[in-house]
């Protein structure tokens, strides 16, 4: 038959072979970089070409973008037809086949979706008709899905979760199974179903009925599934299901991009492929048309130390002889200037500032970078959770400070008296009125301290610090003895939390005047969205702070890897699993697979972090992360240098507004 597609022209020998292949099970092993949506992309044309209907062949992704995306581009490639292929996320899928089914699975033909917040809601409700006299440390709404949600996709119990992820709160472990099984009872009497639900019915659906499953696996004659090293159990369970009458399934993935545990993700799925799928042909796509080929040997001598994998070594046409830097500095500052006195050496060089990314383990890693950028006048935007500043515990802290050197603030009583044990709005409403409107300044009604310790010990605190002459990291100190017993109060997961508050405090020790350390710490606030993949929604003149886990999937021309140190990457929390460990190795290969022309690899000698390794002499040494000890890395395959500079305790600064940063950075570049 006559092809209006040159295939072989267009394909590389793997690409091809992926996209001709088409009866049986496949397994596409696609290295970063290699093309695997174009793979999708040019089977899907491939099958409608060759006649088969197109809403006969079921494409499954994890965003709806990335199907909209892939069906438009097959379009573009053949015709119209490609629209009509069926597509979308398994949860829209999921839905779409639950409603057609809904009463073979003893539900009612209309129910409602509870989104996020309406779960969490759901959650609370029945919590509270459970127990009205639950333990203040007791775990809060959004915690408690969380850890339903995680039993649900992974399969395990909610013991099981809690010990793993939780351990604050194993006493409660049976009363939060209860809580679980209340919510599914809850859910199914007013016909409602949440995201996780909408999975475990299908599967119960394709499990339990042996006639709509054959009738479901004969109709999609072709599955093929996006990202397949992201799918947690239940979403394998309904592939294998859809497709056992044919076994005509194409899954796509990378094995070694397989960090999504902490969401469900089973990595075992991707590795458990073949022998599920008896007969599987496994093709791997190793050519890589991002990055050059010294990063490549490095991303290649990291992953093939992993204990599990599927073999591939990435290969490029590209070139390129600059070897990925590492940098031995001094500190967590040291760390912070290095970057910025390259990025300006970047900018000269003509590399456009939204084409730097600066990639960390976790998001509180960025902490003193963010500030040494703010006081620099360099634009960024920061992906993967919050920005520093706008996290709540932060602007906790931060209204504390502004309190003291603003009185009249209004705004950040507000925040500081809710947090206070015993003050309610009707309280702090009247403390705010005697304070900022009245004027009385701190001597308010001795009354209102009656039976509430902790008001008159912040009210104590205040009075005795004076901002004009005490420097802001004892201020600071000060604040903290009062603030950490309230973040155990209001915050689940205050361990995580205490990591910022150390940083904010290592942070205010290089400032001589609160004024100074406030001005530089009212940063620009980022945009609310999270990067989409794929499609940039930052300004081009916008620096790039991420987490690895959101950089996946992304790529640009510099990329600084941060904190490569024990602890830090590998992390702390995953030292004690053999499993865990791996998936930290995984999570170094997606960070260094970003990086299409330069790699930096950062590690500071002293640790200003809040865990430190300390040696007798009492200094405070970081050892380099394990991922770039083995296979000889740092001898062969980078060029090493080493910035032993410390830091200035008081950086010189100068008042300038937020809206002016941009500016300055652009003239001053």
């Amino acid at each position: 038959m006559f092809s209006s597609i040159d295939y072989k022209k267009e394909l590389n020998p793997a690409q091809l072979e992926a996209v001709l292949a088409t009866e049986g099970p496949f397994l596409v092993i696609a290295g970063a970089g290699s093309g695997k949506t174009r793979v999708l992309v040019f089977r899907t044309a491939h099958l409608v070409e060759k006649g088969v209907a197109p809403e006969r062949i079921l494409l499954l992704t994890f965003t709806r973008r990335a199907s909209r995306e892939m069906l438009k581009r097959a379009e573009e490639l053949l015709d119209s037809r490609c629209s009509q292929v069926s597509g979308g996320t398994f949860h829209s899928f999921a839905n779409s086949i639950r409603r057609r089914y809904a009463e073979a699975v003893n539900l009612p033909r209309f129910f409602s979706i509870l989104d996020q917040d309406d779960a969490e809601n759901a959650v609370n409700l029945v919590r509270t008709q459970m127990s009205k006299q639950l333990d203040k440390r007791f775990p809060k709404k959004n915690t408690l899905l969380g850890i339903i949600s995680k039993s649900v996709n992974k399969g395990i119990s909610v013991d099981d979760v809690v010990c793993e992820e939780y351990p604050q709160f194993a006493e409660w472990s049976q009363v939060i199974e209860h809580m679980k099984q209340e919510y599914i009872r809850y859910k199914h009497s007013l016909a409602l179903l949440d995201y996780d639900d909408l999975l475990v019915y299908l599967r119960q659906l394709l499990q339990n009925n042996k006639e709509i499953r054959e009738t479901l696996s004969q109709y999609y004659q072709y599955i093929m599934v996006d990202e397949y090293q992201d799918t947690n159990k239940i979403q394998a369970e309904i592939v294998r299901l859809l497709a056992s009458t044919h076994n005509n399934v194409m899954v796509v993935g990378d094995d070694s991009q397989s960090i999504y545990s902490f969401r469900g993700a089973h990595f075992k799925n991707i590795i458990d492929y073949p022998r599920i799928f008896t007969g599987t042909k496994v093709i791997t796509l190793e050519e890589n048309y991002r990055s050059t080929q010294p990063i490549l040997d490095l991303t290649n001598e990291v992953i093939n130390s992993a204990g599990e994998k599927f073999d591939k070594a990435l290969f490029t046409r590209n070139g390129g002889e600059t070897l990925p830097v590492y940098v031995d500095v001094y500190n967590e500052n040291s760390q912070s200037r290095y970057i910025v006195k390259k990025i300006v050496n970047l900018m000269n060089e003509g590399v456009n500032l939204g084409e730097i990314a600066i990639l960390f383990r976790s998001g509180w890693h960025s902490n003193d970078l963010e500030v040494e950028l703010a006081s620099s006048g360099i634009p960024f935007v920061k992906y993967g959770g919050q920005k520093f500043i706008e996290a709540a515990h932060i602007k906790d802290i931060l209204s504390c400070l502004q309190i003291i050197y603003n009185p009249l603030s209004e705004i950040a009583w507000q925040r500081v008296l809710m947090l206070v044990k015993g003050v309610g709005e009707k309280t702090a409403m009247q403390i705010i009125e005697e304070i900022v409107r009245q004027r009385k300044g701190l001597e308010i009604d001795e009354k209102i301290f009656q039976k509430k310790p902790e008001l008159k010990q912040l009210f104590k605190i205040l009075k005795d610090i004076d901002w004009t002459v005490e420097a802001p990291v004892k201020i600071l100190k000060s604040v903290l003895d009062f603030y950490t017993p309230l973040l155990m109060d209001h915050y689940d997961d205050y361990e995580k939390r205490l990591n910022d508050l150390a940083s904010l405090e290592n942070i205010a020790q290089r400032y001589a005047s609160l004024e100074e350390f406030l001005t530089d710490m009212a940063l620009e606030p980022p945009e609310k969205t999270l990067v989409d993949k794929g499609q940039k929604t930052h300004g081009e003149n916008d620096l790039i702070l991420s987490t690895i886990h959101s950089a996946k999937g992304l790529e640009w021309h510099t990329v600084f890897l941060i904190y490569l140190a024990e602890g830090y990457l590998p992390s702390y929390q995953s030292m004690s699993s053999d499993d865990a460990i791996e998936e930290e190795r995984r999570l170094f290969y997606v960070a260094a697979t970003r990086a299409k022309s330069n790699l930096y690899l950062l590690r500071p000698q002293i640790d200003t972090s809040p865990r430190r390794t300390w040696d007798t002499s009492g200094s405070m040494y970081t050892q380099v992360s394990r991922f770039l000890e083995e296979g000889g890395i740092l001898s062969k395959y980078v060029t090493m240098e080493t910035d032993r500079s410390g830091y200035n305790p008081f950086r010189s600064w100068e008042p300038k507004q937020p809206k002016e940063q941009k500016e300055k950075f652009y003239d001053d570049w």
